[in-house]
């Protein structure tokens, strides 16, 4: 691998951007259906591959595959697995390190990210004259009604802890300009769109409908669900604890109130029953001494946060890149 920028690559072009572990076979079904849609909206484009720490060895058929819209494939081997979100940016800081484009789009290769709107996507970034980061708004999941009730729960959880709806996932074109920024946002690390997010980059939403997977089961039980929308919400953390302090603030105040309630009953009128006042100034002290416990772990957390290295992306991908292999070039 180089660090050097690549002079074969088109600052002008389109890079497409697939992470994948072992779901090689569905990977490659998606470059077919992918390389028919750009062709037929017009567009040409690169893909690199993210091959995700991959323990299953990649079919004959991807590496001799031709294509028309396609110009180039390349597989991105990382030393070890990461996880969907470190593989691509890894990914995302490698092509702004080594690949000039014109944008990036990220998209799974499964085939849920229909590559039918793959154009919509790029034709609405050169819209907003390539300035915002596109997203594919998703109005329908294709999962079973349980997992769409948990993925529910979770978007009612992340909008009342961090206020931000959940409406996006990877699926998106990311400009040049946004990815020079981008990549320096260390909490790309840990969950890319909201990584876009917290760094208050300028979006737009595009709606979509998630299409079915091409074969296959899709990794994303119930576990990688909690996984992914903890990793998310993580990137939100001093948000979501200046609003736990405030709920504790608040249950505090309610709590000191209510103590000298109590006091006041016992001590002003008549109607404090023997023993009840005791009862429950214990409990309301107890409640306090909790509420107060709470507020000083999370001060001693946000500021041992703050003293932690953080992994930057543009600095650090270089550290978790094995090699790269390039499947196909039509130039040759």
């Amino acid at each position: 691998m180089s660090d050097t920028k690549d002079t074969q690559a088109d600052a002008t072009g389109l890079i497409v951007l697939v992470p994948v572990f072992d779901d090689w076979e569905a990977a490659s079904l998606m470059l077919t259906s992918l390389d028919r849609e750009l062709a037929a909206g017009g567009f040409s484009a690169e893909v690199i591959l993210v091959d995700d720490g991959s323990t299953m060895d990649m079919p004959m058929a991807l590496k001799k595959s031709s294509f028309a819209a396609i110009t180039r494939v390349e597989v991105l081997a990382l030393r070890r697995n990461l996880g969907h979100q470190r593989a691509i940016a890894v990914g995302l800081a490698f092509i702004e390190a080594n690949r000039p484009c014109r944008a990036v789009v990220v998209m799974d290769g499964d085939g849920e990210d229909d590559p039918a709107d793959v154009s919509r996507l790029v034709r609405a970034c050169d819209a907003n004259g390539g300035n915002k980061i596109i997203f594919a708004e998703r109005l329908r999941r294709s999962e079973n009604l349980s997992f769409r009730v948990f993925y529910f729960l979770y978007r009612w959880l992340h909008l009342v802890l961090t206020g931000i709806q959940v409406r996006v996932g990877n699926f998106s074109v990311v400009p040049a300009p946004a990815l020079r920024r981008l990549v320096v946002v260390s909490e790309l690390w840990n969950h890319f769109a909201a990584a876009v997010y917290k760094a208050r980059l300028p979006i737009g939403l595009l709606p979509t409908h998630r299409a079915q997977r091409l074969v296959g089961q899709s990794r994303m039980n119930l576990v990688a669900l909690v996984a992914h929308g903890l990793s998310a919400m993580a990137v939100f953390g001093d948000r979501i604890g200046v609003r736990v302090l405030i709920a504790v603030a608040a249950v505090m105040g309610l709590v000191t109130a209510a103590l000298f309630a109590v006091i006041g009953i016992r001590a002003l009128t008549s109607l404090a029953i023997p023993g009840w006042a005791t009862y429950v100034t214990g409990i309301l002290l107890v409640i306090l001494v909790q509420m107060l416990l709470v507020a000083l772990v999370f001060v001693f957390v946000v500021f041992a946060a703050r003293d932690t290295a953080s992994v930057l992306p543009s600095r650090d991908y270089v550290f978790f890149v094995d090699h790269i292999q390039q499947l196909y070039d039509r130039a040759h």
